[in-house]
């Protein structure tokens, strides 16, 4: 019924776990978003070979996109802080809305690039026929 070799993988769920948007299979990121260790993308994808960093500077691009969600985050906390305490001291403004754009830098990096890569890319788009078999170095499952 269903071919192992045709899988179709959905676009949200791959966007949200950080898959390469060739394959939708592949990871991008090496380790966890919050990890104590930082965040390591990857070269490649480990299941199709696409080369994420297409050109050098490539991921320049990305600190667009995460500008624009440091912008909605700060502007998104300002409006819940005015609405939830209806303070006008700057101090608390800038304390909280700081803290929250920090702890949200990790999720600003690597949805940058992700968003980058899935939508922002012209000529990169997702190949149903990469995303079964096995990954690049692996024996075919037989």
């Amino acid at each position: 019924m269903n071919n192992p070799e045709q899988t179709e993988f959905k676009l949200w769920p791959a966007l949200l776990n950080s898959r390469c948007p060739r394959c939708r299979k592949g990871k991008i990121f090496a380790n966890p978003m919050y990890s104590p260790f930082g965040q390591k993308a990857l070269n490649s994808c480990p299941h199709c070979g696409l080369v994420y960093e297409r050109e050098p500077g490539y991921f320049y691009a990305a600190m667009y996109v995460s500008y624009a969600f440091v912008v909605a985050e700060l502007v998104t906390t300002g409006v819940g802080i005015y609405i939830l305490s209806g303070s006008e001291n700057p101090w608390i403004y800038i304390l909280l809305m700081l803290s929250f754009v920090a702890l949200l830098s990790p999720f600003n990096f690597r949805y940058g690039r992700v968003i980058l890569m899935y939508f922002l890319t012209p000529g990169l788009h997702y190949k149903p026929e990469l995303s079964g078999g096995p990954d690049i170095g692996e024996e075919p499952v037989k």
